[in-house]
């Protein structure tokens, strides 16, 4: 694949590879040698973009991702998130947000699981509203100063207190969800993204499976499936959605290829410093995302795709609460 920077320096494929399900999420847990064997995969397949957190698990899919990689770490970029307070002996959720003071052992914990000397992206998960958003930008500073951080990133932050962070800590990239399907970075976000010169990099831009096509009305989630907590896979709102994966459909078949392949391609096209973060646990999706790369959107077609995502009233809710502006003290 060709590559993309994100901030300043940061070059990677176009196409990055989101770990999270491959401990869990959407259902089942998936057999962790296969997840391994996934990962190297799409090291070998032209992928140098890997996402985790410490609170996928948690602590599990770190583990994972630093296995897999280890072998080929001077080869990948390895981006992990900290916000949530999580026991190091159980691993079980703390209930709270993490403390700026608690930054640096949680930064510690994900080196020892990732089983390397330094994180090349290390993101602010979530904004803790208590505390200044200058003090975790300070933190981080810090690591990187240390060379056990590369580069600082933020996940769904709000346009203000991205500025605020970015003046304290270069922000090196964003991350926030983005597609078709929930379009809130556009609102603020990505045009702070082209003037300070980050890089975003939007996770589920596939909506979550939905714009793969596989999903239609019918369809349900068991209780470990977390899109059975999200409102737009509820009931009616499900059915009333359907109609925007049809138009991408059609026009999938007009390009020879995929609804999820047009999907990316359309997020390829929006800016030269996007790259999406597709995730799977299924070999042939892993190649099928990667193809998007090859994906030749005309501009005609670019503006298709944004006309039916404009058209379709997203029903169950386009944006989530806290993505309204933080009131940090």
């Amino acid at each position: 694949m060709k590559t993309r920077t994100l901030g300043t320096d940061l070059d990677v494929a176009e196409v990055g590879l989101g770990c999270m399900t491959m401990t869990g999420g959407y259902g089942g847990s998936p057999d962790r040698s296969a997840m391994v064997d996934l990962l190297r995969s799409a090291v070998d397949q032209g992928v140098t973009l890997f996402d985790t957190a410490e609170t996928y698990g948690p602590h599990r899919n770190e583990e994972l991702v630093g296995e897999a990689l280890a072998p080929v770490r001077d080869r990948v970029t390895i981006a992990t998130k900290f916000a949530n307070a999580i026991d190091p002996d159980t691993h079980e959720p703390l209930g709270r947000l993490l403390r700026p003071d608690e930054v640096r052992a949680a930064a510690e914990g994900s080196l020892r699981r990732l089983g390397t000397d330094h994180i090349d992206l290390y993101y602010q998960h979530r904004v803790n509203p208590d505390h200044p958003i200058e003090e975790f930008a300070g933190v981080v500073r810090d690591l990187i100063t240390e060379g056990k951080v590369l580069r600082y990133g933020m996940s769904e932050a709000a346009e203000a207190t991205i500025r605020r962070a970015h003046a304290v800590q270069p922000v090196t990239a964003i991350q926030s969800e983005y597609s078709l399907w929930w379009r809130r970075p556009e609102d603020g976000v990505l045009d702070a993204c082209a003037e300070l010169g980050i890089g975003f990099v939007p996770f589920s831009p596939l909506g979550k499976g939905f714009l793969t096509g596989t999903i239609d009305a019918s369809a349900t989630f068991g209780e470990d499936d977390l899109r059975a907590s999200i409102p737009r896979f509820e009931g009616d709102a499900l059915t009333s959605n359907v109609a925007l994966v049809d138009g991408v459909k059609a026009i999938a078949s007009g390009l020879g290829a995929t609804p999820g392949q047009v999907a990316l391609a359309w997020l390829l096209a929006r800016q030269p410093w996007i790259v999406p973060i597709p995730g799977t646990t299924k070999p042939h999706r892993l190649t099928e995302n990667i193809g998007a790369a090859d994906v030749d959107l005309s501009d005609a077609d670019v503006d298709r795709l944004t006309a039916l995502s404009d058209s379709v009233e997203i029903v169950g809710g386009r944006y989530p609460d806290f993505l309204e502006e933080q009131t940090n003290r």
